[in-house]
């Protein structure tokens, strides 16, 4: 039984990730991606747009244009 709770739990945790994940997609998209196509994005997908973003970020640092 401990076992299945903390199977549960992961999956807990692992959910709330991955809602965090396509919330900070969309906000970073600026509303060119929903959260309901975000959810229907692949994981890869999900990687190339987070290193873009990753990437996007990086250069704004480092010009120190405005990002927000």
């Amino acid at each position: 039984m401990p076992e299945i709770l903390e199977e549960v739990k992961a999956l807990e945790e692992n959910t709330k990730r991955q809602k965090l994940e396509l919330s900070k997609l969309c906000w970073y998209m600026r509303g060119s991606l929903s959260l309901e196509e975000a959810y229907y994005t692949s994981p890869e997908d999900r990687e190339v747009m987070g290193k873009l973003v990753e990437e996007n970020l990086e250069t704004t640092k480092k010009t120190q244009m405005p990002f927000f």
